[in-house]
């Protein structure tokens, strides 16, 4: 069994490889347009969006679930406003939605 620190180390790495693999994914004006802390932000506010739209539990009785990523681009944008953050364009999230969503599905 891991200890505690040993889980946030992994976590932080998963993370970490996470970012690296959507800064690969996403066009070239937007590989470094966004900080990791951004792109962080980013993810955390995907899976909060997948928790509060109960799409998760979804997953539970189908194999497949429909995400509609400029839905999901959307609330990131939104909560970005809500949080004080200077506004995302939804198009440019939305790509790192799609590469989000490749990157747990190569990862399962």
């Amino acid at each position: 069994m891991a200890s505690i620190d040993e889980e946030l180390l992994l976590d932080e790495e998963d993370d970490r490889r996470e970012r690296a693999f959507i800064r690969e994914q996403l066009p070239q004006e937007l590989k470094e347009k966004y900080s990791d802390e951004q792109l962080q932000w980013m993810l955390d506010t995907i899976v909060s969006y997948y928790y509060e739209s109960g799409i998760l539990e979804d997953t539970i009785d189908d194999d497949e679930v429909d995400i509609d990523l400029e839905q999901v681009a959307q609330y990131v944008c939104q909560q970005a406003t809500a949080d004080g953050m200077a506004p995302l364009d939804a198009q440019e999230v939305r790509f790192v939605v799609e590469a989000d969503l490749d990157y747990q599905e190569q990862n399962l």
